[in-house]
């Protein structure tokens, strides 16, 4: 027990046993399962950016990191297997670990594409044995069954479950017992701390604190004073106490929503740039309109070949959930914020004053039939998209995106894809382009493809 404090840190092992499941070089780590002849080497993806998305661990030995431009990494390591990043079998291969999660425990939340958090509190008499144990036996079902290694760390909270499942990276495991965090938080940085950044461990640091036991040592009174109600509750979480609970529902409510897409080799062109532009912003309303939000606001943004961003953002007159209805407000922004003469290799939009998309309440001078009209547009065109594959109906802008040449490749139509555009090999994932019989380029089976031979 700290002198500073009346409150023990708590001396049962698990009060809440949580486990935080986190996926080693994520995405090398699929490509590598997938394609067997990979393993052991240098691996990236991040090709059709050209930088480098996600590292091998072999190559992050050699110093290889991201975001690093590509021909950086080359130089690093001439050896380097660079792939186009295949986020439709990534996202695959996510759902298909969580299944197998869920096998152990229904209480899971679903973090990130690569990372989930599961209580495992009732679960000993199930499985016949301890928390550990149980955690260490996911973690071997999630490797045996996908071929990529997981670090796992068990412990007592969210946020202590997060710094242990890195403690051991990679293919790491490592329990965090309650009773022992007297012991083990002294060897913590504040920098390991999920909800520490630059700022506030520089704040800490300026109070006294080196690491995340002087931290915990402190009164809750001095945390909350000090950094607010996020202060206060990564005190309890750091001592044990679990605040942040479980979240197993999907996520339904956004304060935003934004869409970015980066294209090689860079272009001045402005047709072009704003056809991404454009096809961003149609991903984005889709994705809006499938939680039945709207925006009251909408911000564009361009970023040029040296990685200088820059972006504008406006007020809808009214918030809205139409593609139709924002592309003249998108049209006007991107006017005023593309140079010529620039290369540019993102564009990206960004929707904000989200709301509900239930009651419609007019003012007096709106068009009603006009707003009817384009609501049963996006109704159509949403559905047309569902049955037929993202963007299969789309705005004519988009056009322009078929007619640039990206990476020196010439654009190739084949038959199976209905006069859809695809470049080479180097262009798009090989999921893309090894399709199953039946399957075309905007329709595809939801499994990965797996090199292995028979």
């Amino acid at each position: 027990m700290s002198a500073s404090t009346n409150r023990p840190i708590s001396i049962s092992s698990f009060p809440s046993p949580i486990l935080h499941i986190d996926c080693d070089a994520f995405f090398a780590s699929v490509e590598q399962a997938l394609h067997p002849e990979l393993k052991g080497k240098p691996v990236i993806t991040g090709k059709e950016r050209g930088i480098v998305a996600c590292a091998s661990y072999e190559a992050k030995v050699l110093g290889v990191k991201r975001p690093m431009r590509l021909w950086e990494a080359q130089k690093i390591c001439p050896q380097l297997i660079c792939l186009t990043s295949d986020y439709e079998t990534y996202s695959l291969i996510s759902k298909r670990m969580f299944e197998i999660i869920r096998r152990f425990t229904p209480t899971l939340e679903e973090y990130s594409i690569d990372e989930a958090f599961a209580e495992l509190s009732g679960l000993r008499r199930l499985h016949r044995t301890g928390y550990a144990e149980i955690a260490w036996r996911i973690k071997q079902a999630v490797q045996k069954e996908l071929g990529f290694t997981v670090s796992v760390g068990l412990s007592a909270s969210k946020t202590l479950a997060k710094i242990a499942s890195k403690e051991k990276k990679p293919d790491g495991f490592f329990v965090l017992r309650a009773s022992e965090l007297h012991l083990f938080l002294p060897k913590v940085a504040l920098e390991r701390v999920c909800g520490f950044g630059p700022n506030t461990v520089a704040l800490l640091e300026k109070q006294g604190i080196r690491n995340v036991w002087d931290y915990v040592s402190r009164p809750e009174a001095w945390a909350r004073h000090l950094l607010g109600k996020i202060g206060g509750e990564l005190w309890h979480e750091l001592r044990g106490e679990a605040v942040y609970p479980i979240v197993t529902r999907e996520k339904e409510d956004y304060a935003s929503i934004s869409k970015t897409k980066t294209f090689t080799p860079p272009s001045s062109e402005k047709d072009f740039v704003r056809a991404q532009l454009v096809r961003n912003l149609e991903s984005a309303f889709i994705k809006m309109r499938r939680h039945k939000l709207r925006a009251k606001r909408l911000g564009v943004f361009l970023r040029e070949q040296d990685f200088h961003s820059s972006g504008i953002e406006a007020d809808f007159d009214r918030s809205t959930s139409s593609t139709l209805d924002a592309v003249r407000l998108a049209g006007e922004l991107f006017e005023r914020v593309f140079r010529p003469g620039t290369l540019y290799r993102l564009t990206g939009v960004v929707l904000s004053g989200m709301e509900a998309d239930r009651t419609v309440q007019y003012d007096l001078f709106d068009d009603v039939p006009k707003i009817e009209s384009m609501k049963r547009i996006d109704k159509v065109l949403d559905g047309i998209n569902e049955l037929y594959g993202k963007h299969a109906l789309h705005l004519g802008t988009s056009l322009w995106l078929g007619k640039h040449q990206q990476s020196g490749l010439l654009f190739l139509k084949r038959p199976e894809t209905s006069g859809q555009h695809v470049g080479g090999r180097g262009d798009l994932p090989e999921r893309k382009l090894q399709l199953l019989p039946g399957e075309t380029f905007r329709q595809r089976l939801g499994i990965p493809v797996w090199a292995v031979r028979i």
